[in-house]
């Protein structure tokens, strides 16, 4: 049964671990910090400050450890502010607009926020939010094994002069442990080169084809397996094999590089800044079994939730604002009645 706990997310994840779920992979995008008041006590984002706010996250993530398979992943999108000594934002001056939609006073890809003095950031500076968390989950215990960049080929116009205009997010994949479930095969993309074109190796040089089943490095071939291949365990009988158990054949594909061109959706039910369906569709593939539930302790108007059931796997949520269940009703269709919403408040 699919569970989507309405409450905060600490709650809902204690009450999720009682209740027995366990999740393959985490794939989450929290409240960006000081860029929106949703206007519901207790949300993440209003912090007085940037180290708060980290803490405040881990402290979240945490809980999302106890209920993540040992061999489980996160997957994070966060994204960067600039600190602003005046015209950003101001704490307790909030609009107060719909719940849903929020209220923001700039551009969500330049988001300019107001910090107190004394933390080591300066107006103007990028405060480094991003790497700040990842440091900080990696203390936690977390291991961080990646950083994806979210390319934006539709950025929202900024009106600065002073520098460029920002394009990209991260996102950041972390693990319990040095093993874990990963399914490279699900998330290969085309290759470069056109399957009727001469295959280069890895040195430039055309005269030296790729032989299928083989890799080549600086011109020396190595195993096929070098880049990938490799079902998740140790038994050498299925190393031809995907974790699909597929059998291994030469596709003019390539592992999935780490630039992800993914352009922003708007979705006219609320919460305009919805997670693109494309972004999260290669977390889930990767990190999630057919058989594996996904979890997303900020849900939203429940994008992961759907990308998830359009994909085969089960889900399990945290949502803060309860006006966001219509919406995840309606984005899930024919699945809301496999989906039990339990209030923690």
């Amino acid at each position: 049964m699919n569970r989507i706990y309405v409450g905060q997310a600490v709650d809902g994840l204690i009450r999720m671990k009682s209740d027995g779920c366990v999740a393959s992979t985490c794939v989450t995008s929290p409240p960006y910090f000081g860029l929106r008041d949703y206007g519901v006590n207790g949300q993440i984002g209003l912090e007085d400050s940037p180290r708060e706010y980290i803490d405040r996250l881990v402290g979240v993530f945490s809980r999302v450890w106890d209920v993540l398979s040992d061999d489980g992943t996160l997957w994070v999108n966060i994204a960067d502010s600039y600190a602003s000594s005046g015209g950003g934002r101001d704490r307790g001056k909030y609009g107060k607009g719909s719940k849903l939609q929020g209220s923001t006073t700039n551009e969500d890809a330049g988001i300019e926020c107001r910090v107190s003095p004394g933390l080591g950031v300066k107006a103007k500076d990028l405060i480094g939010i991003p790497w700040m968390f990842a440091f900080a989950m990696r203390d936690a215990g977390w291991y961080l094994r990646q950083e994806i960049i979210w390319s934006k080929p539709n950025p929202m116009p900024e009106s600065v002069t002073d520098r460029c205009t920002n394009s990209h997010e991260k996102i950041f994949l972390f693990s319990k442990k040095p093993r874990y479930y990963f399914d490279a095969e699900a998330i290969k993309e085309d290759s470069v080169y056109a399957e009727d074109s001469p295959a280069r190796s890895f040195s430039g040089d055309s005269s030296k084809p790729l032989v299928p089943g083989q890799g080549h490095i600086n011109g020396r071939r190595t195993s096929r397996h070098a880049f990938g291949g490799i079902k998740y365990g140790d038994d050498a009988s299925v190393q031809s094999r995907t974790k699909s158990g597929n059998d291994y054949e030469p596709t003019g594909k390539r592992n999935k590089r780490s630039v992800w061109d993914v352009a922003t959706k708007p979705y006219k039910g609320a919460h305009f800044a919805v997670f693109p369906e494309e972004l999260i569709t290669p977390c889930i593939l990767a990190g999630c079994p057919r058989d594996g539930f996904v979890l997303d302790p900020f849900m939203g108007s429940g994008t992961t939730a759907m990308v998830a059931t359009q994909n085969g796997r089960g889900f399990y949520g945290c949502e803060l604002n309860s006006e966001y269940v219509p919406l995840q009703k309606n984005r899930l269709g024919l699945f809301q009645g496999n989906t039990e919403w339990v209030d923690v408040r």
